[in-house]
């Protein structure tokens, strides 16, 4: 459907109001409790997925709800202000998993998986890094070895979100040797495969309440037909997959940047020193109107990276740009909205300590600030 610029933003702005109501009833509430118990609540993505927030960028008529990036940035962004862990496991599964199907898989493979992933019925997960190579992807030791129809998978995939309770993974795996870009494919593998199995919950600093742990393939025998796209193209395409999954991680960190800098100005008004709120004094003053210029200044590139990816042009320098500069103002905001509380910021009663835990992991996943860096810098020197 193409809407007239005002029926877009009417559309925008009752979706963007759609998940902040959402969150603040079915999110909020529940947030410490969670976090404390490092609880991942399923049936919260089964309740995603009735409002059409689990297939935001799927077509109709495999069940999605068929929008553009700009209102995909919008609901991560209102998702991550209330809660950074739901904000991520909703972001992963629809930018990695469902978007990898949606993207390379072909008509059988997108009609069997996309209706149940668009719907919330099934969880996805996404799999490329491994124990021994993070940023090294390329490096890669599980392999696949064709046997008739079938191909069996050996090894192990590491700090994977939805690895236990996901229903279905794309898996990119090594088919060649070692370090060929051309010699890593990507197949679908259904929960209760024989030989598929995965460890023990990740203890973590923050996103306590995003399921994180391995994965792993033990002669897993995967028929062949879910390959997705051709053999040796699994590399190739996770590059591209990335470009989707780091706006999803720069709207992300935008609304973990948001969540921190409304709790830094809420509490700044109300605490009192000197007999005056702690808001009218210039040091503080002068952090909330940093924090509210890189907020904004984040925005309006991430905004960007979605237009260049809606409108179908190459997005991979914006995206790298928008998901590196995001993510640290991420941290950099926590991190002042935790000073702006003081010693209270330190405690669990006021939600700055949990925007300062949450607010790292987005430097570090799908591409750490470090590689977007070498990603931005080597697109610069092609120009």
């Amino acid at each position: 459907m193409i809407l007239n610029d005002t029926a877009a933003d009417e559309q925008l702005a009752m979706i963007q109001q759609s998940a902040h109501e959402f969150a603040e009833q079915y999110i909020r509430p529940y947030v410490m409790d969670w976090d404390e118990r490092q609880y991942f609540p399923a049936d919260l993505f089964r309740q995603l997925g009735e409002y059409g927030f689990m297939g935001v960028l799927v077509p109709e008529q495999y069940g999605g709800s068929w929008l553009d990036y700009q209102t995909y940035i919008t609901i991560i962004d209102e998702i991550a202000q209330v809660c950074g862990s739901i904000g991520l496991s909703l972001a992963a599964h629809n930018s990695l998993c469902t978007n990898h199907i949606l993207m390379f898989g072909n008509e059988a493979q997108k009609a069997k998986y996309l209706p149940k992933l668009a719907s919330g019925q099934w969880l996805g997960a996404w799999g490329l890094t491994e124990t021994g190579t993070g940023s090294d992807a390329g490096g890669m030791s599980t392999t696949a070895m064709q046997d008739g129809d079938h191909w069996i998978l050996n090894g192990s995939k590491n700090f994977i979100t939805h690895a236990i309770s996901g229903d279905v993974v794309v898996v990119i795996v090594r088919t060649g040797e070692k370090g060929d870009s051309h010699a890593m494919t990507a197949f679908v593998v259904e929960k209760g495969t024989p030989g598929f199995t995965s460890g023990k919950k990740e203890n973590k600093m923050g996103m306590r309440a995003s399921e994180t742990a391995c994965l792993f393939f033990d002669n897993c025998r995967v028929p062949a037909a879910n390959i997705l796209g051709e053999v040796g193209e699994g590399f190739i395409q996770s590059l591209k997959v990335l470009d989707g999954g780091r706006i999803s991680i720069a709207a992300l960190s935008l609304g973990i940047a948001k969540g921190a800098y409304k709790a830094a100005i809420a509490y700044s008004k109300e605490r009192e020193q000197f007999g005056r709120p702690i808001s009218q004094f210039q040091a503080i003053a002068f952090k909330l109107a940093d924090m509210a210029t890189k907020i904004e200044a984040a925005e309006l590139l991430i905004r960007k990276a979605g237009h260049l990816k809606d409108s179908g042009q190459k997005c991979t320098k914006f995206s790298a740009m928008a998901k590196y500069y995001a993510s640290e103002v991420c941290v950099e905001v926590a991190n002042e909205s935790l000073q702006i509380h003081g010693g209270y910021g330190y405690t669990k009663d006021y939600p700055a300590e949990k925007y300062y835990r949450d607010a790292k992991l987005c430097t570090i996943g799908e591409g750490t600030s470090e590689i977007q860096k070498v990603v931005i810098s080597r697109l610069l020197l092609e120009e």
